[in-house]
């Protein structure tokens, strides 16, 4: 599939929230900027979401990054900086109230973690398509597929739980700008637990539609995720 040329009306912009410590990956190397092909993690996303026809990108990064702002990124006259917080819901909501002051509050966003850099195009225009003809919030995400246990305490099983409802969250997650600010503030204000963009939609009763993603659209989350990650973006080029 091509890369698309025109400009969506309304505009479609894309938040990475990069500000995290990442500790599950390191306790002193950050997960983004580790290197792939000779990129960081972090070059290698952006150029994924910017195979959309973005009218912009915000990368919402740590006070202490003195790395992001030197990266080439693609399309790097797209790109804008904002502070991030103190949790992934916050620097989302930084980056949310930065956009609202420079664009549309109907704008669609596309919400993606930055350590999530094997996403395909096909999966990309299929999330947007969604979400623009049906007007309303979607993600991606894939079927559960393992059996799921629950255990409440030490190691014993409780229970098997019954997956053929359950889907695995993943990213891009879009929205329109306005009500993805709304539902954030909203969800913090009542102490919501926030664990995604869907989450804070939900608790305000948006509707959020699922887009089947792939497997292979893996977040880097461990040191071995890493070399996953290599031979995932190796087997796709």
């Amino acid at each position: 599939m091509s890369q698309l040329k025109y400009q969506p009306h309304p505009k479609l912009w894309a938040i990475l929230p990069a500000a995290g410590s990442g500790s599950r990956f390191s306790k002193t190397e950050l997960k983004q900027y580790q290197m792939i092909q000779e990129q960081t993690v972090l070059e290698h996303t952006v150029a994924r979401l910017n195979q959309l026809p973005l009218a912009g990108y915000v990368l919402a990064i740590g006070e202490q990054d003195n790395v992001a702002k030197t990266l080439p990124f693609s399309s790097l006259e797209k790109a804008h900086f904002c502070q991030g917080g103190a949790e992934r819901v916050n620097s989302v909501l930084n980056a949310l109230i930065y956009l609202s002051q420079i664009t549309s509050e109907d704008d669609w966003v596309l919400v993606h973690d930055a350590a999530r850099p094997c996403v395909s195009q096909d999966c990309l225009q299929q999330l947007v398509n969604a979400a623009m003809t049906k007007d309303q919030a979607a993600i991606l995400a894939i079927p559960v597929r393992d059996t799921l246990k629950r255990v409440m305490t030490g190691s014993d099983i409780e229970e098997t739980v019954d997956r053929s409802m359950l889907w695995q969250a993943q990213t891009p997650q879009m929205a329109k700008l306005g009500v993805l600010k709304r539902a954030i503030q909203q969800a913090l204000k009542n102490g919501a637990t926030i664990t995604d963009e869907a989450s804070a939609l939900e608790h305000i009763g948006e509707q959020v539609s699922v887009v089947q993603g792939r497997s292979d659209n893996i977040k880097i989350t461990y040191p071995d995720d890493l070399e996953l990650a290599r031979l995932i973006l190796q087997a796709q080029a």
